[in-house]
């Protein structure tokens, strides 16, 4: 492990710096620029403190619901994720922590092979190693990919409702957090029956 661990990113700088730039971000524009679209990630840092409670709330409800009391693994979604693989075939791997999500934003790319997943569970040991839960929180918060180049919750508020993340009420953080596991794909304010029926089961746990 010690080898390993060498050749890995100093996460704990995540401390005191904020990433200007993730691998993920730099992939989408890899990804635009050979498409030959002309997109610019948009992206607006802010602290934890101001964004809004009911996205908070509703990001972890809809992420990780285990994200204040695990490790950075959830072993239960792990195996389910793992079973279903299985019955399928295939490889995907789910289950997915916050924590996990964030080494991948940060230090990976989208791509699913067993290489990655090593790579990302020794980041994610790191990252909880390293950053205290609220940092983890608002490093996630930030990065996190809402639409096409849309990166983090103040550009993804902003975009999609003309306001700030700190301004987000119940129902608007329910539809922004329901859109997380695709969100090239599903629209924040579209009329998809998935995401309003998403939406909805996280507002009523909220």
């Amino acid at each position: 492990m010690t080898g390993y661990y060498c050749l890995y990113p100093d996460v704990s700088r995540l401390k005191r710096e904020n990433p200007k730039k993730t691998s993920f971000m730099q992939y989408r524009e890899k990804e635009w620029k050979e498409k030959g679209k002309k997109i610019t990630a948009q992206k607006i840092w802010v602290p934890l403190s101001q964004i809004s409670p009911y996205l908070v709330k509703a990001v972890i409800i809809a992420e990780d619901d285990k994200f204040w009391s695990h490790h950075g693994f959830d072993l239960e979604a792990i195996q389910k994720a793992l079973e279903k693989d299985i019955q399928k075939g295939t490889f995907k791997f789910g289950g997915s922590t916050i924590s996990q999500q964030l080494a991948k934003n940060l230090y990976l790319t989208p791509s699913k092979n067993p290489t990655r997943k090593f790579k990302e569970a020794i980041l994610t040991w790191r990252i909880e190693r390293n950053l205290s839960k609220r940092r983890i929180l608002e490093l996630y918060l930030n990065v996190a990919e809402w639409g096409e180049g849309i990166f983090g919750i103040e550009a993804a508020s902003r975009y999609y409702y003309g306001k700030p993340a700190l301004l987000i009420n119940a129902e608007e953080a329910a539809r922004l957090a329901a859109v997380l596991p695709n969100p090239r794909k599903y629209k924040v304010t579209g009329s998809s029956s998935y995401v309003q029926k998403r939406a909805s089961i996280i507002y009523n746990i909220m």
